[in-house]
């Protein structure tokens, strides 16, 4: 009986994935797959595992959401994980895999499905669920759900990218980052959730690994980790649980596809490589990252190419949007050389200058380069971690440089900014995360000679919630010291991208708190840069 389960198994999936079952189809094979499915587990050919053919849960197991992502023209990866005791391991049998039905139509009511299938939430991956789906229309609205045993999950909504070469007369996007869960609460995403976006990028620190209370933001903290430092895969699924009940997360996952990356705190404050912040041992490290990479994949909507090899991940990518805008996602992590000088706020030095230092790698270096180089589309962007533009905190003479951020990998920096002049690569911008304020600089061929000829532009996001509630501070000192530097704003938020072939707009959306719900979301400064002409211009 085992034999004929797994048969029609393989059937019925194969008749699902090339969209080839009508309804009543479905009904007659899942009937008889119920009949024989009675009392059993089958053999997973696939992982070596077994698969509860008829689940049953304790608990809702969809306690997590739904989230889509990597979207292109034809396709998008759905997400979910099965979870009905999530802060607790999740709750699933540690060694069945479980069948999970998925659906992705045209139409929020599901009248309309375009395509459908059944994917297994693998014990070997926390019962996370990653569906690659093809065969989509390109720069489409879907709506998707997913099922397993009784339970229906939340009905997400995603869009495809428009085709490759497309032209294309306006894209809208958000960008964040930095959402430590004791900080504040992420009402920031209620109000992305509200607004008409075709994707969102995360640009790192979704999680913190502290323990309760270690980081205390300047008005004290208003929500608790659920565990000590986390450093065991256990611990790591845990955390990204904690920080998945918030409904306002779950709610901006649900309203569009998200491109993620990571920074550090996904694994470690600071972290460089394979090299700790804090006195860990090379064997404790390894096996720290290898479960934070894992944890990580179990939780993003990422694709198969993403999934973690041991202390490794791939997760520099790009993407396009039609002709309109190039997205360059970087990986500033994991291939850099460790921060020079022993990290922290330091002035320049021989290490630091070394020409030899690297940020990305020499291979992600080779890639973004040969990507800008190749580019057709108006606008050329890098979504990445850290302080792109030179920032010198030190008033007056002297130099205090962020050895975490470009600053401490100069060199790096340099190549890529020759590269962009040498190939008159121009519209060139750059998003970014970290700093948990709100920047926008004027991108310089050579931030040593201010009067050299300006390239590009970077927009750095505030956190969502890290550093609690924020103020006005308005960092005239910094801004005096570094002229380049536009802007500057120390409130909570996300930023909005109003991208034509003409024009590209900045919006800097700012909540007053994030230390109680509820916080109405305005735009504090917006900015605009024009085709062709690299300056950055105040529209409010």
């Amino acid at each position: 009986m085992k034999k004929e389960l797994f048969s029609e198994w393989e059937k019925f999936l194969s008749r699902l994935q090339s969209n080839e079952m009508d309804r009543r189809s479905f009904l007659r094979t899942t009937s008889k797959i119920s009949l024989l499915s009675l009392g059993l587990t089958i053999a997973n050919s696939l992982e070596g595992g077994t698969v509860e053919a008829s689940p049953k849960f304790k608990d809702y197991p969809f306690t997590l959401g739904v989230a889509s992502g990597d979207p292109l023209p034809n396709g998008v990866v759905l997400w979910t994980r099965l979870a009905p005791d999530p802060l607790n391991g999740g709750g699933m049998p540690t060694r069945h895999d479980v069948p999970v039905r998925w659906e992705i139509a045209a139409d929020e009511s599901f009248r309309n499905v375009v395509r459908q299938g059944v994917a297994f939430a693998r014990a070997s991956l926390g019962h996370s669920v990653h569906v690659e789906v093809d065969g989509l229309q390109p720069g489409r609205e879907y709506f998707y759900r997913f099922k397993t045993g009784a339970e229906l999950s939340p009905v997400g909504r995603t869009k495809t990218l428009p085709a490759w070469g497309a032209h294309v007369s306006n894209l809208s996007f958000a960008f964040a980052s930095c959402q430590q869960y004791e900080h504040g609460y992420y009402t920031a995403y209620r109000r992305m959730a509200e607004e008409d976006l075709d994707f969102v990028f995360h640009l790192g620190d979704y999680i913190y690994e502290y323990g309760p209370n270690e980081y205390v933001a300047p008005g004290g903290n208003v929500r608790s980790h659920n565990s000590p430092e986390i450093m065991t895969l256990e611990d790591y699924r845990n955390r990204y649980a904690l920080y998945r009940s918030d409904e306002d997360l779950r709610a901006a996952h649900a309203a569009f596809p998200w491109i993620v990356t990571m920074d550090d705190h996904e694994v470690e404050n600071n972290h460089a490589g394979g090299i700790p912040e804090k006195g860990q041992s090379p064997e404790a490290f390894v096996a720290r990252r290898a479960a934070a990479y894992q944890a990580y994949y179990e939780h993003m909507p990422l694709r198969r190419s993403s999934l973690p090899h041991g202390t490794t991940i791939q997760l520099y990518r790009r993407f396009a949007y039609g002709n309109l805008a190039e997205f360059h996602v970087l990986d500033t992590r994991q291939y850099r050389d460790d921060q020079a000088n022993g990290d922290g706020t330091k002035p320049p030095s021989p290490e630091s200058m070394n020409p030899n230092r690297t940020l990305l790698g020499s291979e992600q270096e080779r890639w973004l380069l040969d990507g800008l180089g190749r580019s057709q589309a108006r606008w050329n962007v890098l979504a990445q971690q850290v302080f792109f533009s030179y920032r010198d905190s030190k008033i007056g003479d002297g130099e205090l440089l962020s050895m975490d951020s470009w600053d401490g990998y100069p060199a790096n920096r340099d190549r890529i900014l020759r590269f962009l002049v040498e190939k008159k690569i121009s519209n060139f911008v750059v998003l970014t995360g970290d700093v948990h304020a709100n920047w926008a600089s004027e991108i310089k061929a050579d931030f040593q000679d201010p009067n050299s000829p300006t390239i590009g532009a970077e927009f750095v996001g505030t956190s969502i919630s890290s550093g609690g509630d924020g103020s006005d501070a308005t960092n005239q000192h910094i801004l005096a010291e570094n002229p380049h530097i536009k802007f500057y704003s120390n409130r909570r938020g996300y930023v909005r991208c109003l991208v034509t072939p003409e024009t590209w707009q900045t919006d800097y959306r700012v909540l007053p708190y994030v230390s109680r719900p509820g916080a109405p979301v305005t735009t504090q400064a917006s900015f605009i840069m024009e085709n062709g002409k690299p300056g950055l211009h105040r529209a409010n």
